[in-house]
């Protein structure tokens, strides 16, 4: 771990709909770092297609003045942001302002955007890993075939109900209910070459979500919660289970007993898998969700860790939660449902 850089910070956030939630957004970050006196400048990053293109312009700003690049949003926002991030050089901050926040949380960084700023200005600089799927990086999980629908049809209902958990979970109890398409899927690397049939393959890279399912055990009284997977990244799939089995399995997820399932979910660690689906052969495209965001991929698919990924700033000393916040729901939050769909969450 070494001392911050006393740079200039670039913090990238969501401006959100309208002038007030702008406002809103920026407020709590704004009034911390102006009472530091740290040199600052906040960027409100406008939702839509242009995203991606409004991220890469800022960071690469950043990196060429020498400042540290800040996100301020939900786990898709810092994750797109940490893709353009990765291998620049920069530094990174971030500021949860989403709804489940695993990134942050699995680093000990306070929900409260303005002790997250204090502590970002406070912390160390540390290496952090992340995976990534043909290259793409992801920090709390990548998937194909059930999610990447869930947050489709998320993304339907959201626009006729609106955003919360609520929405979430009836969005995924729909994708269920509409009885997913199977992928015959063959894995191999790490010791496993089988092809499996399947609803969904679900890779994480995020120790307190695999947790809140019942898929790792948490840590006792007095052990240390870890904030990564020991250099891995971990492999879930379900059975080809019929729609009540599945939605019993989601269920399972959200008590934290889904690992008891041992006959209807088969579970991993790896550091390098090679996924081919029966059907996308010679370069056709699959949907592949990262961190909420679903993209188009050529099979077949690498999932492979990035060991140092990133320089991340953390709390000093580094105090990451034993389980999950009281408050947080575990309801198809997990498997189904652990991110809000797309960037702006």
């Amino acid at each position: 771990m070494t001392p911050v850089p006393d740079a200039p910070l670039l913090v990238l956030f969501n401006a959100g709909a309208g002038r007030h939630a702008e406002e809103d957004a920026a407020q709590p970050i704004r009034a911390v770092l102006e009472a530091s006196g740290r040199a600052f400048r906040l960027i409100p990053l406008q939702p839509g297609r242009s995203l991606p293109q409004q991220i890469r312009a800022a960071v690469q700003q950043a990196c060429e003045q020498g400042a540290i690049v800040v996100a301020a949003g939900g786990d898709g926002t810092i994750s797109t942001v940490a893709h353009e991030v990765a291998g620049s050089g920069c530094v990174l901050g971030v500021i949860p302002q989403g709804t489940f926040n695993y990134f942050c949380r699995a680093y000990g960084i306070s929900p409260d955007p303005a002790e997250a700023v204090q502590q970002m200005l406070d912390g160390v600089v540390r290496p952090v890993q992340a995976g990534r799927v043909n290259g793409r990086l992801f920090l709390v999980n990548a998937s194909l075939g059930l999610y990447p629908q869930v947050l489709e049809d998320r993304e339907s209902f959201k626009a006729t109900l609106g955003r919360s958990r609520f929405v979430a979970g009836l969005a995924a109890l729909f994708s269920l209910l509409r009885r997913p398409v199977q992928l015959t899927l063959r894995l191999s690397g790490e010791g496993h070459d089988s092809v499996r049939k399947t609803p969904t393959l679900f890779v994480a890279n995020n120790a307190l979500q695999l947790q809140q399912t019942g898929l790792m055990p948490a840590p006792e009284d007095g052990q240390e919660q870890p904030s990564e997977l020991d250099g891995r990244l971990h492999a879930v799939l379900l059975a080809p289970v019929s729609t009540p089995r599945l939605i019993g399995l989601a269920l399972r997820g959200a008590f934290g007993t889904l690992g008891d399932a041992e006959d209807a979910v088969l579970h991993f660690p790896f550091r390098q898998l090679d996924v081919q689906a029966r059907g996308y052969l010679g370069g056709r495209r699959i949907k592949v969700a990262t961190d909420g965001e679903v993209h188009w991929m050529r099979a077949p698919l690498r999932f492979e860790v990035d060991n140092d990924a990133l320089q991340l700033i953390v709390p000093t000393p580094l105090r990451v939660p034993a389980e999950p916040a009281a408050e947080e729901p575990s309801l198809l939050a997990s498997l189904l449902s652990p991110l809000p769909q797309g960037a702006p969450a």
